[in-house]
């Protein structure tokens, strides 16, 4: 089988080493020179993902360039503890959410499908490389092109009232090992320490029309967060910010699949929520076990698609509750101050075990 993929970043690199697994000839065609991402944005893959990992070989690699994360903690902007949980993973589950630059999970996926034997190609898009290909995997994100090709009535993603902001702060003395959330009183603050001392965070703000990025600094930052001295000190240790972003959301995609192409992560499913690169993962490892129990290439997506989509859909409808509690205004967030410490550390674990439980199976240990 030929398989050309679109899009080198996360999903498509796991897809390369998920099919090269199962025998297929693949090349990886990426429009941009380094697919990494930029400098200071980090994502966390939860257990679920991390299992992927394991069936794709690359588990211990990606634990060794990130940090360990076992814990959660969620809390109010003036610094009351609102709940603690198992991070990214049912209780007692000693698999512990990874914690990692996005450059740094893409270079080892990469690395990993090359020694698969996968071709990568950087710099190019797919004109003419699909002639011939068996199969096409659209693993071009948000973004997708393939996916208005699959289904001509697919809506263009669409702002959704929300930006991110991320950096690293020095200087502060904070214990590791715990994923921290602030709600804060106009906006949500994301962080994490690390090992080395600093303090990796994302500040996700409410704004009703998109900003322009390139105007939001520092000074912006400690204007929105004024009122939270649980975030302040933070902040304001950070020299500059490393990223930013405005949060999308696209509706459902009624069709993820035509027989030759499909789609993976992102361009199927924009989910966020700290579940992307999970659940890319996840799309992998499933669309190549499929695709070697199938006759044919049409047979392999179909069943695939079928066993993806209520999976995805459930994520998906999980990432929309967030992101409008992320939005909430100021009544509805000093609710969830109130009754959080009450019902969240029994009702999270509950709420999420579908999620984290998840094994996605194994795949071939040889390659063709």
């Amino acid at each position: 089988m030929k398989a050309v993929i679109a899009g080198g970043g996360v999903a498509g690199a796991a897809s390369a080493i998920a099919l090269a697994r199962i025998g297929a000839e693949v090349t990886v065609v990426e429009a941009y020179e380094d697919p990494a991402g930029p400098v200071g944005s980090f994502l966390s893959l939860a257990a679920n993902g991390l299992r992927g990992l394991g069936a794709l070989g690359c588990l211990t690699q990606v634990q060794e360039v990130g940090f360990s994360v076992p814990l959660q903690r969620m809390w109010s902007g003036n610094g009351k503890m609102l709940g603690e949980v198992a991070r990214g993973r049912p209780d007692g589950d000693p698999l512990h959410s990874v914690t990692l630059m996005r450059g740094d999970l893409v270079e080892v996926l990469r690395e990993a499908a090359v020694r698969a034997d996968a071709r990568i190609v950087t710099g190019q898009r797919l004109a003419g490389v699909v002639d011939g290909a068996d199969l096409v995997v659209g693993a071009d994100g948000l973004w997708s092109g393939y996916r208005g090709e699959l289904d001509a009535t697919a809506a263009e993603p669409s702002y959704a009232g929300l930006y991110s902001v991320s950096g690293v702060s020095r200087g502060l003395a904070r214990p590791s090992g715990t994923f921290n959330m602030v709600y804060g009183r106009r906006a949500t603050f994301l962080y994490l320490p690390a090992p080395d001392g600093s303090i990796w965070w994302q500040a996700q703000v409410p704004s009703a029309q998109p900003p322009d990025l390139a105007t939001i600094g520092i000074d912006e930052l400690m204007t929105v967060f004024v009122a939270d001295t649980h975030v302040l000190p933070i902040v304001r240790a950070a020299g500059a910010v490393l990223g930013s972003t405005l949060h999308h959301v696209v509706g459902p995609v009624s069709r993820h699949q035509d027989g030759r192409t499909v789609l993976v992560g992102d361009a199927a499913h924009p989910v966020g929520a700290g579940q992307g690169a999970s659940m890319a993962i996840e799309d992998a490892v499933v669309l190549a076990q499929q695709l070697r129990k199938a006759d044919s290439v049409a047979a392999g997506l179909r069943a695939y698609d079928h066993l993806r989509r209520t999976r995805t859909e459930k994520m998906v409808r999980m990432a929309a509750a967030n992101t409008d509690a992320k939005i909430a205004g100021p009544l509805a967030a000093r609710m969830r101050n109130l009754f959080m410490p009450l019902f969240f550390a029994r009702a999270y674990p509950k709420a999420t075990a579908w999620l984290y439980a998840y094994d996605p199976g194994t795949l071939p240990v040889t390659v063709r």
